[in-house]
């Protein structure tokens, strides 16, 4: 097997030709050739994935997030970038991530999250021009629900501790919108299509005055886009169903961000 192989089957599912203009999706280390005994799939790539798959026999790792979005002037051993890049070039494990071009499709992250909640009548948020990719989901919960359920609802479906809210709504929600990862900038395209609710992640306090009849809620970027993981392991299996693949032993504890439930 050899990278190639693997950046295919991956790409098969989301194309590299819809990412984001500023994204830095596709394989960051490695070369299309080297050969694959391998693959270990986790949502960010660490120096603790990187020293995980070596320890596992994987020499190449497949992530959400890109491991370097932006040109890297200086590769330091303190710098957790700089030390994951050092250990993956030693180690000789290729990188690859997959980040808004799985977003983007039907199958990724905001259609995982419409799947999860239920929605019906689904439709992409923001299409592309040739409307069979874009950014979000917007559809409608199976019954209407007040504010305070839908929290209670949304809070059992993700598995959430913890979750930011706007002021419940009495009144009944139905049409909900959302996005996976960072899209607060994207709510106004959520009211304007006349969503009750809208969830996303990484909201910031003055996005939390919204319009009457209007909710957000913000359920954490690792929380909403994290069954990717699963989703890119399910496609290399499909595809390589004897290969050795496997997902993050430590997946369930890589989120940087901690909650403390007093």
């Amino acid at each position: 097997m050899k990278v190639k192989d693997i950046t295919a089957a991956l790409e098969s599912l989301a194309p590299l030709c819809i990412q984001e203009r500023w994204d830095n999706s596709g394989l960051l280390i490695g070369s299309p050739e080297d050969e694959v005994h391998g693959v270990l799939v986790g949502f960010d790539c660490t120096p603790e994935l990187i020293d995980e798959a070596i320890a596992s026999g994987c020499d190449m790792v497949v992530t959400h997030h890109p491991l370097i979005f932006n040109g890297i002037k200086h590769i330091n051993a303190l710098d957790p970038v700089g030390a994951a890049v050092m250990k993956a070039v030693k180690g000789g494990v290729a990188v690859y991530a997959a980040h808004t071009s799985a977003d983007k499709v039907p199958q990724g992250v905001s259609g995982a999250m419409a799947k999860r909640l239920g929605l019906q009548d689904i439709e992409i948020l923001l299409p592309d021009p040739d409307a069979s990719t874009g950014l979000g989901c917007i559809g409608y919960l199976p019954i209407p629900m007040t504010g305070e359920e839908v929290l209670a609802y949304v809070k059992e479906k993700f598995g959430l501790q913890v979750i930011r809210s706007s002021k419940p709504l009495e009144t009944p929600i139905q049409k909900v919108a959302l996005l996976g990862g960072s899209g607060a900038s994207e709510m106004e395209a959520a009211l304007q299509k006349g969503a009750q609710l809208y969830i996303t992640a990484d909201v910031s306090y003055h996005h939390f005055f919204v319009p009457e009849g209007f909710m957000v809620m913000d359920i954490g970027h690792f929380e909403s886009e994290v069954e990717i993981v699963d989703i890119f392991l399910a496609q290399i299996r499909k595809n390589f169903p004897t290969f050795a693949s496997y997902k993050s032993a430590a997946l369930d504890r890589s989120n940087p961000v901690h909650y403390f439930v007093m």
